[in-house]
């Protein structure tokens, strides 16, 4: 089998979390700048077997496109044009940010430590984004 990637895609940086090659269990990547993204995937699915990206679909709490849906947009469309035997989906991200907030500070990462590693919660909003997604298909 193949792995699945997904994408919290920010507008600084971006968030990356993949499965194991069986698709059992979503694990945290990186964290990339999101200039780099592009670069970084290409890279990244010739060196591993990549069967589909999914990638975080920005909505507000009442439905609504939320003000970075338009970067992800034309991010998806540019990966559509330069990797088309990569097929990648949105799925709704709404609130993955909160539960990664949550799920730090659960796990006992100290203050410093959160501030210090800002790119920490865009990697676990990627694996919850992941996971969630997986569960879906379950």
């Amino acid at each position: 089998m193949s792995r699945i990637l997904s994408i919290d895609y920010g507008k600084k940086r971006t968030g990356l979390a993949v499965t194991d090659p069986l698709q059992i269990i979503a694990n945290g990547l990186t964290t990339v700048e999101t200039k780099d993204l592009l670069d970084f995937l290409l890279k990244y699915v010739k060196e591993e077997e990549v069967g589909q990206i999914v990638i975080g679909k920005p909505m507000q709490p009442n439905g609504q496109p939320s003000e970075n849906l338009a970067r992800v947009e034309a991010f998806v469309n540019r990966w559509r044009k330069v990797s088309p035997s990569v097929p990648i989906v949105f799925y709704d991200e709404r609130f993955t940010s909160v539960l990664a907030h949550r799920a730090i500070i659960d796990g006992g990462v100290k203050k410093k430590a959160r501030r210090e590693n800002k790119g920490l919660v865009d990697e676990v909003s990627a694996t919850i984004i992941l996971q969630d997604y997986m569960n879906s298909k379950r």
